[in-house]
């Protein structure tokens, strides 16, 4: 009897000894079901705290490649007023600002910002010649109606075209915009501060995308977007601060006050 009982206690300190064997291990060695689960849901909440963070470090990077573009294109109208006096580039129906400036940025992915976005805009086939004009773009510059109405005794876009815009009459040039991001679904090359669009005021209300770059959703009005200045820098200015407490876009002191929007 003794030694029978001696058997038995060796062979269960043997097999308690065995590894992956006992309620912690399978038969087999490999994980049980709850270890199973207890891993998803440590790889769960490491991807919850990881994916805003790489989110967000990914949208800098669109962000800080549209900045460079917006101060080629700085440089761009810098040097083309030098060359041409001192003026920026005119207001014309064919040939606008994309072809104009070309020799100066000459590589048309500058127009377009990594973070723009158009569904219906189709590239040209394969070694088809793409014209700046036609070219995507991202960016639309100033029209200057608030100063040419100031200068011009009766002013109308359609009726006094080709208008040209001095350097010398931007008072403030730090703090003035040549150009700036446009809205995804926008044609419009010029940014016309009287021109109504969409049931608004103006294009500087209709037409700009005041948080293009922004992490969190376009209808909370966060985050900001890049701009070219008439001193020839460029600068990403916060949604709210673009048009309020002054607008920017425009030139008078009388506009850049009285067609401040808070909204």
């Amino acid at each position: 009897m003794k030694n029978l009982d001696d058997s038995v206690l060796k062979l269960s300190e043997d097999t308690s000894a065995k590894p992956g064997v006992g309620w912690r291990h399978s038969q087999n060695g490999g994980f049980t079901l709850i270890e199973l689960l207890v891993v998803i849901a440590n790889i769960a909440i490491l991807s919850g705290l990881l994916l805003p963070a790489l989110s967000r470090a990914k949208e800098q990077g669109r962000s800080i490649k549209c900045l460079n573009n917006t101060r080629q294109l700085g440089l761009a109208t810098t040097l083309y007023a030098d060359d041409f006096k001192g003026l920026l580039p005119p207001r014309v129906s064919v040939d606008r600002w994309p072809t104009q400036l070309l020799p100066y940025y000459r590589n048309l992915d500058v127009l377009r910002c990594p973070d723009d976005i158009r569904k219906n805009w189709r590239p040209p086939p394969p070694g088809q010649r793409v014209l700046p004009d036609d070219a995507f773009r991202s960016y639309i510059i100033n029209g200057w109606n608030d100063y040419f109405k100031e200068v011009m005794k009766s002013y109308s876009v359609d009726a006094t075209p080709n208008q040209i815009m001095p350097l010398a009459a931007i008072r403030l040039p730090t703090d003035t915009i040549v150009m700036g991001e446009k809205k995804s679904d926008s044609d419009n090359y010029y940014m016309d501060l009287f021109e109504p669009t969409r049931g608004g005021r103006g294009n500087d209300v209709t037409e700009i995308d005041r948080s293009r770059h922004s992490s969190g959703p376009k209808d909370q009005k966060s985050g900001g977007s890049n701009y070219v200045m008439a001193d020839g820098s460029a600068r990403f200015i916060r949604y709210r601060g673009l048009l309020y407490p002054l607008n920017l876009w425009a030139v008078t002191d009388y506009y850049r006050t009285n067609y401040a929007y808070t909204n």
